[in-house]
């Protein structure tokens, strides 16, 4: 119910500035699959890079240079914590087409679940109206939120 109020908002605020963060416990794999979603025009202006930087490169290659670049960013942009523990994930799908950068991420964590910190700093130094939304989702528990320029970091506490 969340994730479809988010991504109706998400498909009519453009061009205000959102991004969409979800993030799933998949406690068969003891992993967190992680979805991040941002319009490519936001991104190119949000990383510094250039658009053929990007599009001249087969995304469907993680490890090309343009899988880099766009991971270089995400590692800057967007920080998960499990129990206060920093996580570091790996791509798993890039895609960009129709102006939205998609990228699918798997986050490993082998021990119980208390807290998740999400920071977020996607474009919140580019515009004050910047709305990261982010989803979190671990067994039973499913919450989601609102992140802006003025507050780029949530903590949720897991039963």
């Amino acid at each position: 119910m969340i994730k479809g109020l988010l991504i109706s908002l998400w498909l009519i605020m453009h061009p205000v500035h959102v991004s969409l963060l979800s993030i799933d416990y998949v406690p068969e794999m003891v992993s967190f699959d992680v979805f991040i979603k941002v319009y490519f025009d936001d991104f190119l202006l949000d990383s510094g890079l250039e658009s053929r930087e990007i599009e001249n490169s087969d995304l469907s290659e993680m490890d090309s240079e343009s899988a880099g670049l766009i991971g270089k960013y995400i590692n800057e942009k967007v920080i998960i914590h499990v129990n206060k523990k920093q996580l570091s994930g790996r791509f798993t799908d890039i895609d960009l087409s129709d102006n939205e950068l998609n990228m699918k991420l798997l986050f490993s964590y082998g021990k119980r679940i208390k807290t998740i910190t999400v920071g977020n700093l996607i474009m919140t130094s580019l515009y004050e109206d910047q709305a990261n939304m982010i989803i979190v989702r671990v067994k039973g528990f499913e919450e989601g939120i609102k992140l802006t320029s003025d507050k780029t970091e949530e903590t949720f506490r897991i039963n």
